[in-house]
């Protein structure tokens, strides 16, 4: 059984490493590992704060920006978290980080780590990628962000939760275009390949650890399914 984490850098690097975190998430998925040998995982990695930091630099150095230059800043800060995963994960992971999951390689251990591919999207759309790859039939997305709303709750006082949505009304909220940085809760292009070949995602809020392992047993829990 692989199951594909989309982990969100926000919840990873807010600003800096968020080590208590880290420790937290990395001891939950050690106990799904060792009470199920057949349990795989792949994680995804975000950019989070150092990415948004990085890229606002840029755009006030460099006028006219562009996306593209935008979004490899945002790749090297996904890499960099990407690869403190691994790293946090030990023994469990042994492969090295993916960059390019059109082209990695057969998954030989148990958590396989993967960080941005390309300009153009972002973290999301790889671990549909990935979820498509090793027929994983749902990606869970962990965010700062508890739900879905109808709207952005930060700016609308009246937008409402959702428990479950299509990818039909999802991407009438998300849009189709993908700009560096955007902050939505599930990446417009991965929204669109995902709701294509029938996958399900689920978002979620992901420090909150016990909600997350409901989620990964299987229980009732707290989020927002789309598909």
């Amino acid at each position: 059984m692989v199951t594909v984490i989309s982990l969100g850098g926000s919840i990873v690097a807010p600003d800096v490493v968020d080590v208590a975190f880290v420790k937290g998430f990395v001891e939950l998925i050690g106990e799904f590992l060792k009470a199920d040998e057949k349990r795989r995982f792949i994680f995804v990695v975000g950019g989070g704060g150092p990415a948004r930091a990085w890229q606002k630099a840029y755009r006030e150095l460099v006028v006219p920006s562009k996306d593209d230059q935008a979004d490899w800043i945002g790749i090297m800060a996904t890499r960099m978290n990407a690869q403190l995963m691994r790293a946090a994960m030990g023994e469990w992971c042994t492969q090295d980080v993916v960059i390019d999951p059109t082209q990695v390689a057969p998954f030989m251990g148990r958590v396989l780590v993967a960080a941005g591919w390309k300009p153009g999207f972002s973290t999301d759309y790889d671990a549909v990628l990935l979820a498509e790859r090793f027929s994983a039939d749902k990606v869970v997305n962990l965010s700062n962000i508890a739900k879905v709303h109808t709207d952005d709750p930060r700016t609308n006082p009246d937008a409402k939760p959702i428990d479950a949505i299509s990818w039909t009304d999802f991407r009438k909220i998300v849009g189709d275009d993908w700009v560096p940085g955007k902050n939505v809760p599930f990446d417009p292009i991965a929204s669109k390949h995902a709701a294509k070949i029938g996958l399900k995602v689920v978002c979620a809020a992901g420090r909150d650890l016990a909600n997350l392992k409901k989620l990964l047993s299987g229980e009732k829990f707290v989020g927002t399914e789309i598909g």
